[in-house]
């Protein structure tokens, strides 16, 4: 009899792995149109996903356009809106929702010399009540600064802003700043993060903790692995971990029952980038699922949905930089 349940026992065993693994369901390809397509970012709002990314000539330079399509489905995407600026590269546009209930738009815009020599930059928000229609986008914050996400919490946006200006044998100055109405920000605490640290994601835990994943490229005295940073109210005091991974374009959900996930560039296939799906906690992150992607990727959007977890990125395996949408079920 024992020898006769063994391999049931393995089948179940395999099985119960399997079930904690997060399965690809799809991927579909939703935009090829401009000729550099990149840096996405991803929401549901009114009833419909709304996608947003950069629409350029090349990964930087030029006049960069931020193009934001639509779909009631995840299947057919409709093109709402273009928002441009005359001699501005408009890069990496991240949404949210403002209380009383606006799409917003943060980006960076950048003014090149020569194609890619950067003169300098400021960041831009836009506002829309219905995802077609934005305003003009307006300049924020300083000459220099580089605030890459704001996610609301308690009627205000909260952010971190870098200065990679500064230059490379430089701090780059990351900080933490606060806004009311999404225009007026305001300085909350310095990040002491070494390293060139730039691109940070935060999110809140049910308790109002905030949690930060922030890029780092590294120095000679600090390896370019991420560091994930948590803090209570009022947001001044850190506490930071390294991880093992080293990550770009890093983003993150923290889901209704505490879980976390983050969606990132996996380095570690070096020219070869790739897109991944992380396990993430308050210390590390662990590489989950690799999406079909190379080259040129990652800069995810995230929206959980229908019990499923929906990704947009960038990628160029299939010869183009275009943008995709995956769904993907998570472990129980």
């Amino acid at each position: 009899m024992r020898m006769k349940l063994l391999p049931w026992i393995a089948f179940v065993a395999a099985g119960c792995a399997l079930a904690q693994e997060p399965t690809l369901i799809e991927v579909r390809k939703i935009w090829d149109q401009g000729p550099h397509n990149a840096f996405t970012d991803l929401i549901w709002f009114r009833g419909k996903f709304f996608c947003t990314f950069r629409e350029g000539e090349g990964h930087v330079g030029g006049d960069g356009m931020i193009r934001v399509l639509s779909s009631k489905n995840g299947q057919s995407w409709q093109a709402t809106a273009l928002l441009k600026e005359e001699g501005i590269d408009l890069r990496d546009p991240k949404f949210s929702i403002t209380p009383d209930g606006r799409l917003m738009i943060v980006a960076g815009g950048s003014v090149y010399r020569g194609g890619r020599k950067m003169l300098g930059r400021q960041p831009r928000v836009s506002f829309s009540r219905d995802g077609s229609n934005w305003s003009p986008p307006q300049r924020v914050m300083t000459e220099g600064d580089w605030l890459w996400r704001v996610t609301w919490h308690q009627g205000k946006a909260y952010g971190v802003s870098y200065n990679s200006m500064l230059g490379e044998d430089r701090d780059w100055g990351l900080k933490l700043v606060v806004s009311v109405d999404g225009i007026h920000y305001t300085d909350v605490a310095k990040l002491e993060v070494p390293g060139r640290p730039n691109e940070t994601t935060i999110r809140f835990q049910n308790d109002g903790t905030m949690v930060a994943l922030v890029r780092r490229e590294g120095t000679p005295e600090h390896e370019p692995m991420a560091w994930i940073g948590v803090s209570r109210p009022p947001y001044t005091e850190w506490t930071w971990k390294e991880t093992d991974m080293q990550v770009g374009g890093p983003n993150f959900l923290i889901l209704p029952g505490g879980a976390m996930w983050a969606v990132t560039r996996d380095y570690t296939r070096k020219p070869q980038y790739t897109t991944v799906l992380a396990r993430m906690d308050l210390a590390s992150l662990t590489p989950a699922l690799t999406l079909p992607s190379g080259g040129d990727t990652s800069y995810g959007g995230l929206v959980w949905r229908q019990n499923l977890l929906w990704i947009s990125y960038y990628s160029g395996h299939e010869g183009k930089d275009s943008i995709y949408l995956a769904k993907v079920r998570l472990p129980k």
